[in-house]
């Protein structure tokens, strides 16, 4: 059981069909959605998802209270990656270089990109980039135009990415 919390991701149902076609079930709630209604799936997992807000705004969306405590792994794509970064201490600021469309990817490391071979494409629709990593982080994937790509603690089973892994765009991004 995957839980996806939507921050408003255009493409938020292609992360669950993603899920459900690597045989696991998914379940997509709202961003806000109470601990106690997570809680109740006993998710294995929770992925952050991406959206058109930025972190740093004032009312930008944002998991409920105690969601973030919890210690199932969790995976933040694009949107829900800068706010996994902003939460645990990190900074997100407007990028030099607004990116919508592919980037190569030819720098990444770490548990997240086990399976992943050469560089590939990846699909990218962001404005904002974490430009300081919190504490517990490391730098998993890099590209020409946003250094910070990947993210992990991979001792709070933390991980984020700046592409999106889930559209057709991104050839590894099933991997």
């Amino acid at each position: 059981m995957i839980v996806i919390l939507d921050f408003g991701s255009q493409f938020t149902r292609l992360i669950a069909r993603r899920f459900r076609e690597l045989h696991a079930f998914s379940v997509i709630l709202p961003g806000n959605a109470s601990l106690a209604e997570i809680a109740k799936l006993s998710p294995h997992g929770i992925v952050l998802s991406g959206g058109p807000a930025s972190v740093y705004d004032t009312g930008a969306p944002r998991p409920a209270a105690g969601v973030m405590d919890l210690t199932v792994p969790m995976l933040g794509i694009c949107y829900g990656m800068q706010f996994l970064a902003l939460e645990a201490g990190g900074t997100v600021e407007p990028g030099t270089v607004r990116e919508y469309g592919k980037a190569m990817l030819s720098a990444y490391s770490g548990a997240l990109f086990a399976g992943a071979t050469g560089e590939f494409q990846a699909w990218m629709s962001h404005g904002d980039s974490v430009t300081a990593l919190p504490d517990s982080y490391t730098v998993s994937a890099s590209t020409s135009d946003t250094p910070v790509t990947g993210i992990e603690d991979s001792s709070k089973k933390r991980y984020g990415i700046q592409f999106h892994p889930e559209v057709v765009h991104t050839p590894q991004g099933i991997k």
